[in-house]
């Protein structure tokens, strides 16, 4: 069955490729039905579904996306066999279709999601093979928000069939990053690197505006670009999500695109055959398209603040951040006397932690921002990716930049307790490494002055192997260092030296934490995840009152510090129980030691 007039390639010699628009929302639109599982109609309502293609091609496009969307193996829940019905029948329709009009038709996979990496390439394989025994030769992966398995999926349809032509398509929102964190540039930099994608672009979440200036930060692009924005912003009435964006205005601003050289257009949600009519006829009357592509290229990155207590850490001054939990209420007053009384003993850095153990407190960035101000010290603000979106990371992320607080720890953060399983694992979904990411991409596009970026790490892990692993990932993700979980065991002390080995190049705070009784022992021992407390130091408080028990805690404090120095390139001291006295104590004697040497 036919259904090519030329190749591809060849067809973008000689013009921009001119795809359909939203299928889902029209869908819903001429249906009266909500689009979700708007696939099934391949089967249920396989008429309507062949009618929309019909429709979009009489109106100008060129290509055509199969009604595979979200057709996999996880929406489905492991159906694998009603996931090959939906693709067949809708590949067909597909075909069926695009024939009278010579068309092509693109098999279209939608992001595989919240799996292991290994099940997110079996999943594209799966599909892919799925289409390619359909015959299809044409691929379209989109509305992603990262490239996990799209080289992979790339380099398996490439083996089984050479000439295919495949698209990677990217949804970031309109701060220019995805869900994930990535930023635009950053994704259409791995596609272009593989050397084994024909063309790469965006589409859906923006309308018009935030898709130009995407297209104005990436600047130049070697491989083919592909743009199919949303008809405008949604707006939600009475339950249903619309798109105002009137055909004329989407025809003629996506067409200026084209005009500028963009490859590939066409449209995503809320984009009816009007809109594509109207682009086709916009482009009718361009003038010659001008090639290549050439926009105004992303600022260049600042280079890194000044901060004393990074540029102690880097040249083995040995610094002490001490960390500070927020308060729980409105009041600072007590968290202020605090930090004064902490940095009349010495300390060059207070770390702020983000709603410990999933408890709301003081928001960490806005109560770092009034330290530096009001007392002069260096906050380094725990940030975690728990509780905020995206926007809100950046919000937070902009106004620290703009307070002069350049240091940070990213963190995943402890789950929000639930009875619900899901709820507790869905936490996990964008981590310490994404977060990483993120705030130095931000840095790298010269939106805030880039941070010194720091993450965790845990020493008392039974498999510690597992930690260095993860370790080594939050390097690559953009952290120059570690502030480490307390040391309380010999095996800690252990880890602390296999850290130091692996990790030659990496700061490195290693973490005390000054027991204060028994029953605080035990209760960290057993509750606090991350936290290994040796028998030895437990009963060695017992019996003890809490005069007695200070003294002791300042005693081990210090022995470990002697123990882990080799190992480190700074202390990280961890008040318990607001008691700023007793770790004043231990910073004076950390400063005497270090003025000593």
């Amino acid at each position: 069955m036919a259904q090519e007039r030329m190749d591809v390639r060849e067809h973008l010699k000689h013009g921009p490729l001119i795809f359909d628009g939203g299928m889902g929302t029209y869908y819903a639109e001429k249906t009266h039905m909500r689009s979700k599982g708007v696939e099934m109609a391949n089967i249920e309502t396989p008429r309507v579904v062949e009618e929309i293609h019909t429709e979009y091609l009489r109106a100008g496009a060129q290509a055509i996306k199969a009604n595979t969307f979200v057709a996999n193996r996880i929406v489905y829940q492991g159906d694998a066999e009603t996931v090959r019905r939906i693709i067949r029948a809708g590949w067909e329709l597909a075909v069926r279709a695009a024939e009278p009009f010579e068309a092509y038709v693109f098999a279209d996979i939608g992001p595989i999601m919240g799996l292991p990496y290994e099940d997110i390439v079996d999943e594209y394989q799966f599909l892919a093979n799925i289409f390619l025994d359909c015959g299809a030769t044409h691929f379209l992966f989109e509305t992603n928000a990262s490239t996990e398995g799209l080289i992979e999926a790339a380099r398996f349809i490439r083996r089984r069939c050479p000439e295919a032509f495949i698209i990677d398509s990217f949804a970031p929102l309109p701060g220019g990053y995805t869900r994930d964190g990535r930023f635009a540039e950053e994704l259409v930099h791995e596609i272009v690197e593989s050397g084994i994608v024909d063309a790469v672009g965006f589409n859906c979440v923006n309308g018009m505006r935030p898709m130009q200036e995407l297209v104005r930060r990436l600047g130049t692009c070697p491989l083919p670009l592909s743009l199919m924005p949303n008809a405008g912003h949604p707006v939600v009435m009475e339950g249903r999500t619309l798109y105002e964006s009137a055909p004329d205005y989407f025809g003629a601003s996506v067409a200026e695109l084209a005009r500028d050289g963009i490859s590939i257009v066409g449209g995503c949600c809320g984009t009816t055959p009007a809109h594509i009519r109207a682009l086709c006829a916009a482009l009718d009357v361009q003038d010659e398209r001008q090639m290549p592509h050439s926009v105004v290229p992303s600022a260049p990155a600042e280079a890194l603040p000044v901060s004393p207590f990074f540029e102690a850490l880097r040249h083995g001054a040995k610094p002490i951040a001490v960390e500070l939990d927020p308060p729980e209420t409105g009041n600072a007053d007590n968290f202020f006397a605090g930090a004064r009384e902490l940095t009349a003993a010495g300390v060059d850095a207070i770390t702020i932690a983000d709603n410990p153990i999933a408890r709301a407190r003081m928001d960490a960035g806005m109560l770092a921002a009034r330290l530096h101000r009001e007392i002069g010290i260096e906050p380094i603000p725990h940030m975690t990716c728990r509780d905020r979106n995206l926007n809100a990371i950046k919000s937070i992320l902009l106004a620290l930049s703009a307070e002069g607080v350049h240091n940070m720890l990213a963190v995943t953060g402890d789950p929000i307790p639930t009875a619900e399983r899901d709820e507790v694992k869905s936490v996990y979904q964008f981590n310490s490494r994404k977060l990483a990411s993120f705030i130095a991409g931000l840095g790298a596009r010269g939106d805030v002055v880039p941070f010194h970026i720091f993450g965790a790490l845990n020493i008392n892990a039974k498999h510690f192997p597992s930690q260095i692993g993860l370790a080594k990932k939050k390097m690559e993700a953009g952290m120059m260092g570690f502030f480490t979980q307390p040391v309380l065991s010999e095996r800690a002390k252990e880890n602390m030296r296999i850290v130091r080995d692996t990790f030659p190049d990496a700061l490195i705070l290693g973490g005390i934490m000054p027991v204060v009784s028994e029953r605080n022992a035990r209760f960290m021992e057993s509750e606090i995840t991350g936290i290994h407390v040796e028998e030895r130091i437990i009963n060695a408080y017992r019996g003890l009152d809490r005069e007695q028990a200070e003294e002791l805690a300042l005693k081990l404090s210090l022995e470990i510090a002697a123990d882990i120095e080799p190992y480190i390139d700074g202390y990280y001291v961890i008040t318990p129980f607001s008691r700023t006295a007793l770790v004043a104590r231990i910073v004076r004697e950390l400063r005497a030691r270090r003025t000593a040497r």
